[in-house]
Formats: structure tokens, C-alpha cells, sequence
């Protein structure tokens, strides 16, 4: 039986991140294209000033969230993120859910990361990429390159990652670096190539609506807009550095994940006075402003920039699924193999690969059915979202009379409010009546992963149950909660004692 083994024998991931790593996983995951195709957009929905105010209540929010997730890595910094604090929370049971609803999540992103990499290449190379027509899906005509271009990029981030951390750590570094610049820049100089940047900003927000409805509908794209920076629990175990600056890290991201955003809305709105004229049947609203104003080197700094925040996600979100399926067969929650570590660098090689074979075939249903996955897949970020929040709550304590858990009033506070925001981010997405509904071929997507989870389970349900609790605890945590506990009750004396030199 799987509880006969020692827990000597618990697998271990190699720790080799620096700070620096851990923020660009967190920022570059959290901007993709959508900052740079969704602007005009927005600005459409809520004009410019609601969709930027929308955007930075949307990342206070996910900061609200974020603290919680700071609480649960310092007090086990372990890989699982959302599969392991719902198990805290929760149990065994609501832990699998989770897991299996997040690494959809997970693996969708990657996917369509690739996918928005060919369709920059189809407004930057038209000719090219819309030549060997294979068929429609969805309305959506798919061809031969795009496939193919996908499918090279998902293979070349497997083995990127498969390499080690040290690797794809420090080309997430780099790639986040020229993100950042490539925005600034495009900022610089478009607000200088505008003559009244202010006045062209007018109407502030959209004249269809309230103001009040033009920021919320903004505001219901958070989760979706910011998800990534939950990346960085998931690498918690791989922390080269005291796991206390978890949420300081995640919040410096979402922040400046909201300044991109805000900076590519504005620059979209405040360089010409009238985009009437390019409103009209227009796709790619920001694209035509970049190029109209700053010509070619425009384009070419933006497509830079794009094509940055493409990759970040991409690898971002290989590193973080392939440490989802580690923690959950860990777990013995999945398969042993999703276990298996490489013995040079320890990182988790089969779920890095099974990741790229569960996403090769997505570039063939096509952009429009690889989005109906996409949004029913923000459905497992904010469960997870939820029971992060409801882990951080029932470790904490408003008073010292709780025995036992960390005294802190004020985060606890945060962590009830994340529940609040992310309970109401889910009703959001499956209320049919919310303006935020997924659309009817997501609900059936929806159903239809439960249900594959729920046979999933069934199978697995013998193994995953045949170990205690207190087993359970320590393969997933690495201690058990009695031990955190004990842990918590002598943290006062501890720091009285001088620290051992070695």
C-alpha cells in the first residue's frame, strides 16, 4: 500500500529561484496579449478613464487576494498553490476539485499563448500565415501554419522548462524586462507625439452607461486580466530566498501589471483626438494607432513587446502546471509518474511533457473554440482564489485567545474579504443572467471536465484515500498541522534564542 512508504521517499524540487525570477513569473504571466488587443475594446465598453479605474480596482482586489496567498506561502512554502491550500481549508475531496479545475486553467492559458502568437503573425504576415487552408471551427478558419508555428512554440517551451529553473527563471527575467521597456517606450512616445493627450482622452467614460457600470464591467475582468500571479505559490518550494517576500513580490506585480494595462489604454485613446475613423470595422484598434503614429518602428517595438508577454505566459504557466501535477501526484492524487523529478536539476519532467501533449491538439479547434475553454477555465483560478482566501482565515487569529494560529487581525480581515470578492468573481461567470456569463458552449465544456473529474476520481479515489491524514499532511506540506501549530505557540520563545552558528 501507497501509505507503507517512508516519508523519506517524498519528493523534493530543487531551489533555485531568486527574487527577480519569482516577480517576472508573477508580472509576465499576469500581462499577455490581451494588454495590447483588447484596449480599443475596453475603452468602447467603458471609455478610457473607466477602463483604467476598472483595472486598478480589478488589481487591488487581486491584492486583496494576493494576501492571503502571501500568508499560505510563508507558512508552507510548498508547490500545489491552490490544490494544497484547498486542502487545508477544506480536505482531501474539495483539494481534488480544485486541482483538476486549475490545471484546465493552467493548461489553457499555455495554449492559447501559442495561439495569440499566430495571430500576431497574421496581422504582421498576412500573406503568409493565411495560405494551406484546412477547415472552419466555429466560424474560424484554420490553416496550416498557424498549427504548425503553435504546436513548434508549445514544444519549444517543454523543453525550455524541462532544462531546469535556472533556465526559464532567468529568460522570464530578461523577457519581463523587455515588456516593461517596450511599453514604456510606446508610452514616451506617443503621449510626446500627441498635441492635447488629456483632451483626447474625452469622453472620459462611455456615454451608453453609468459611470458606475462602465467601471464594474472592467472590474468583472479581473480574475482573467491578473490570473498568473498565482503562478508564484506554485513555485514557493523552488524559493532561493525567505518565502516572507511572496507578497511583496505579487503585489509590486499586479501593480505594475496595472500600469501596463493602464499605460496601452491610454496610449490607445490620448494620441489622436478622434479614433471615430478607425472605429469603423476596425480589428485591432491600438495596432493602428501605434502604426499611424509612430510607423514602423512603432510596430516594431510593440510586436516586441506582444510577443514578450507571449512568451512570459507561456513559460510562466508551463512552470506553474507542471508544479500543480507534481504537488497533486505527491499527493497520490494522480499517477506516480507526474512525480518524477530529473536528477540533475529535480524538476518534474513528465508534467512538463504531458502539459505539452494535452495542449498540441488545442491549436486545431481553432481561436474561437480554444476561447469558450479559456473562459470556463476562469471558473478553477477564482475556486482556487477561494479557498486560498479560506485557508488564510482559518490559520489566522483576531485575537490572542486563539491558541495555536498567528495573531493577525488585519490580514484575517483581508482574507474575508477575499472570499467575499471571490465568491462574487464566481457568480460573475455562472450566474446566466451576470453580465460577465460564460457563454452556453462554456457551461457545457464546464460540465463535461467535471464530469471526465468525476470519473477521474472515482478510479483514483482508492489510492488517494490509502493514506492517513496525517500522512497526507506531510506529503503535501512537507509537516503536519499539528506540528504548524506547535510551531506557532513557541514562535515567541524561539526568537528569544540566539541563532546557531553553523
Amino acid at each position: 500500500m501507497e501509505s507503507s512508504e517512508p516519508y523519506s521517499s517524498r519528493r523534493k524540487l530543487k531551489k533555485t529561484l531568486k527574487p527577480s525570477w519569482v516577480f517576472a513569473i508573477a508580472l509576465g504571466s499576469s500581462v499577455g496579449w490581451g494588454a495590447f488587443i483588447l484596449p480599443g475594446d475596453w475603452i468602447k465598453d467603458s471609455g478610457p478613464l473607466g477602463a483604467m479605474i476598472g483595472l486598478f480596482i480589478g488589481a487591488l482586489l487581486m491584492m486583496v487576494i494576493a494576501s492571503s496567498y502571501g500568508v499560505m506561502i510563508k507558512k508552507f512554502p510548498v508547490s500545489g498553490g491552490g490544490f494544497t491550500y484547498a486542502f487545508i481549508a477544506a480536505g482531501k475531496v474539495w483539494a481534488f476539485i480544485c486541482g483538476w479545475f486549475l490545471a484546465l486553467g493552467y493548461l489553457s492559458i499555455v495554449a492559447l499563448n501559442a495561439s495569440a502568437f499566430t495571430l500576431l503573425l497574421k496581422f504582421l504576415a498576412p500573406d503568409f500565415m493565411n495560405r494551406f487552408y484546412l477547415y472552419t471551427v466555429a466560424g474560424w478558419d484554420v490553416y496550416a501554419p498557424e498549427v504548425i508555428i503553435a504546436s513548434l512554440l508549445i514544444l519549444l517551451f517543454a523543453f525550455i522548462n524541462t532544462t531546469g529553473t535556472s533556465l526559464s527563471g532567468r529568460i522570464q527575467f530578461y523577457f519581463s524586462l523587455l515588456l516593461i521597456g517596450g511599453v514604456g517606450v510606446l508610452g514616451l512616445f506617443t503621449f510626446g507625439f500627441a498635441d492635447q493627450p488629456f483632451q483626447n482622452l474625452k469622453p472620459y467614460f462611455s456615454g451608453n452607461q453609468s459611470i458606475l457600470t462602465s467601471i464594474l464591467v472592467i472590474v468583472a475582468i479581473a480574475p482573467w486580466a491578473y490570473v498568473g500571479f498565482d503562478n508564484v505559490p506554485q513555485a514557493a518550494e523552488e524559493f532561493k530566498f525567505s518565502p516572507r517576500k511572496a507578497t511583496m513580490l505579487i503585489v509590486a506585480s499586479l501593480f505594475t501589471s496595472a500600469l501596463i494595462y493602464a499605460i496601452m489604454i491610454g496610449l490607445t485613446a490620448w494620441t489622436f483626438p478622434s479614433l471615430s475613423s478607425i472605429e469603423q470595422g476596425n480589428l485591432w484598434l491600438t495596432g493602428d494607432v501605434v502604426v499611424s503614429s509612430l510607423g514602423i518602428a512603432g510596430l516594431i517595438v510593440m510586436a516586441i513587446a506582444i510577443i514578450m508577454g507571449i512568451f512570459t505566459g507561456l513559460n510562466g504557466f508551463y512552470m506553474s502546471s507542471s508544479r500543480l501535477l507534481f504537488s497533486m501526484a505527491r499527493a497520490r492524487a494522480l499517477p506516480n509518474a507526474f512525480r518524477t523529478v530529473t536528477k540533475k536539476n529535480q524538476t518534474p519532467i513528465w508534467g512538463i511533457w504531458f502539459v505539452a501533449v494535452i495542449t498540441l491538439p488545442m491549436p486545431w479547434f481553432g481561436r474561437q473554440a480554444l476561447s469558450w475553454i479559456v473562459d470556463m477555465s476562469s471558473t478553477g483560478v477564482s475556486v482556487a482564489y477561494l479557498f486560498t482566501c479560506i485557508a488564510a482565515y482559518k490559520v489566522l487569529a483576531w485575537k490572542q485567545e486563539d491558541a495555536g494560529r498567528e495573531v493577525a487581525p488585519v490580514k484575517k480581515a483581508l482574507a474575508l474579504t477575499g472570499i467575499i470578492a471571490s465568491s462574487a468573481f464566481l457568480a460573475l461567470l455562472l450566474i446566466p443572467t451576470s453580465p460577465a456569463a460564460l457563454s452556453m458552449p462554456s457551461y457545457i465544456m464546464l460540465l463535461a471536465w467535471a464530469i471526465v473529474g468525476g470519473g477521474f476520481y472515482a478510479a483514483m479515489r482508492k489510492r488517494y484515500n490509502s493514506l492517513s491524514q496525517e500522512e497526507t499532511e506531510l506529503y503535501v506540506l512537507g509537516k503536519t498541522i499539528a506540528s504548524e501549530v506547535m510551531d506557532t505557540e513557541n514562535a515567541p520563545a524561539q526568537k528569544k534564542k540566539k541563532p546557531a552558528i553553523i
